[in-house]
């Protein structure tokens, strides 16, 4: 997770119009919201112990773009996440674009492939 947490900072510090994140706890997990965005969780749950999540807002059109543009590229979980097994190398500049486009997700949303 802490992998995953300095994968979303360093996209934010990269991301034109990002100029300030929130980083807090929601229902106890890590949590990431930017002024322009949607909230980006994070969580290990005991019941998965081998794999780690980022969670996105299951109403917006995040991962569901995520499938169309990235396919196989990650392993999802309906239309709220994108799993991770805790050996698996993780495909970064790919996961990059998806962290930048909920970031940015109110600014973006209009685009068919919101900017990816």
């Amino acid at each position: 997770m802490e992998f995953l947490k300095g994968v979303v900072i360093e996209t934010a510090e990269e991301t034109e119009g990002i100029d300030e994140m929130e980083v807090t706890l929601k229902w106890g997990e890590p949590s990431f919201v930017t002024k322009h965005g949607s909230t980006l969780r994070m969580d290990w749950k005991a019941r998965a112990p081998d794999q780690v999540a980022l969670y996105f807002q299951c109403t917006s059109r995040l991962v569901n773009t995520f499938r169309m543009v990235f396919d196989q590229k990650f392993q999802y979980e309906g239309n709220r996440a994108i799993v991770f097994q805790l050996s698996e190398k993780i495909s970064v500049q790919e996961l990059k674009e998806c962290i930048r486009a909920t970031l940015t997700y109110h600014d973006v949303k209009h685009l068919m492939t919101l900017g990816i």
